[in-house]
């Protein structure tokens, strides 16, 4: 085999080793969505849902254990006195759905705090008014706006703030690796207020997600986004051309699916329900649906959850900082041991032999500065492309 064919084949099965090691990152992802989304979404079934049955008679108790024995698990059956508490209950989301029995049966719901939960509820007593032989009439005393009647608006608002935000990871950190910590920081928060802008945009004048309220709904955008810019953006410093998956992991596997945009935990698996409780997407959209729909209930709760992982950001990007100045530390006591050698032998080396070593490092220079763009480009289409 000639020099030119050995090369020929030394270059195509380095390219077919770089392919092969960069395929590993979306047969990852392929994993990770697949085991997150199925086992989130595939297959809902209400456990301790709550509803209330209205009365304080023996009917209404009978019916009510009743209704708990039958659904073995699936639902959290009370009784209350009167329709006003039952209201209260739905509109504070203590409840998903109240019954009242007799003549004319009444099921109240909420749809705001999930139309899918509602539609359970619904499926569950409309059997139940049926088997009595009367019919029933559905009351939402919590619609959704005209904008968004199925209720999921608001997760797929959360969908676009979130890819605005984790792909400006890939570009802060990837093309702005070389910048200091500061202007990153700053990038951060530039681009945070213009992804939240966006989001609020599409909420209110755009699509009529929500009909109040909406730059307490661009603050929480904001505060969502910022938090995963500050934490992808620290954890680029560490995981390099891994964050994206990383990043994915955190704001979309895990994010997405527990977020109670399209189930509610009451109809989840118990890993998903148990991280509902403080992950930043399920802080977003039941914050949204506190401030949107019902009155600001609980809204502090949900507001700290958003607070926590953006303190949780700056932290990592302060780790991040200190990681880069111990770096930064060896290769300058690295690069002045190097040079002391060089001025130590200084008076035996040629002219040529110095002109030839600068040009060799500003060549490597040149090589590296062409490979970050390679894997720039590369951070970037396997952001985008998932």
């Amino acid at each position: 085999m000639s020099t030119g064919q050995s090369a020929a084949a030394g270059s195509t099965a380095g390219a077919l080793r770089h392919v092969l090691s960069h395929l590993v990152t979306p047969l990852l992802m392929c994993i990770g969505m697949g085991l997150a989304y199925l086992g989130a979404f595939h297959a809902p079934e209400p456990h301790d849902l709550r509803v209330d049955v209205v009365g304080a008679g023996p009917r209404a108790q009978v019916l009510a254990q009743a209704l708990q024995d039958k659904g073995d698990g699936a639902l959290s059956v009370r009784t209350v006195a009167d329709r006003a508490t039952a209201v209260n209950h739905l509109k504070t989301q203590q409840s998903y759905g109240a019954y009242l029995p007799g003549k004319h049966p009444e099921l109240l719901v909420a749809t705001a705090s999930s139309d899918t939960s509602a539609t359970v509820v619904e499926k569950v007593f409309t059997k139940v008014a049926a088997a009595q032989g009367d019919p029933l009439k559905v009351t939402d005393t919590a619609p959704t706006a005209d904008g968004d009647p199925t209720g999921q608006g608001i997760f797929f608002l959360l969908v676009a703030v979130s890819i605005g935000s984790y792909a400006s990871v890939a570009v802060i950190g990837g093309a702005g690796a070389a910048l200091a910590l500061r202007i990153r920081a700053a990038l951060v928060v530039g681009a945070s207020l213009a992804v939240s802008a966006i989001g609020a945009a599409f909420a209110g004048p755009l699509f009529g997600l929500v009909d109040q309220g909406l730059g307490g709904v661009w603050a929480m955008a904001w505060l969502y986004s910022a938090g995963i810019l500050l934490v992808g953006v620290g954890l680029h410093t560490f995981l390099k051309r891994w964050t994206t998956l990383g990043v994915m992991v955190l704001f979309v596997m895990l994010n997405f699916t527990s977020s109670g945009g399209i189930f509610r935990p009451e109809l989840q698996p118990g890993f998903f329900g148990s991280l509902h409780a403080f992950w930043n997407g399920a802080g977003f959209v039941e914050g949204v649906r506190s401030h949107v729909y019902f009155g600001g209930y609980a809204i502090g709760g949900h507001v700290l959850v958003l607070t926590l992982w953006f303190v949780a950001g700056l932290a990592v990007m302060g780790m991040a900082g200190l990681a880069e100045a111990k770096r930064r530390s060896v290769a300058a006591h690295a690069q002045g041991t190097v040079g002391s050698r060089h001025r130590g032998g200084a008076e035996s080396r040629s002219v040529a032999a110095s002109r030839s070593e600068a040009e060799s490092l500003s060549e490597a220079e040149r090589r590296s500065e062409a490979d970050a763009g390679e894997e720039l480009e590369e951070e970037l289409e396997e952001t985008v492309g998932v």
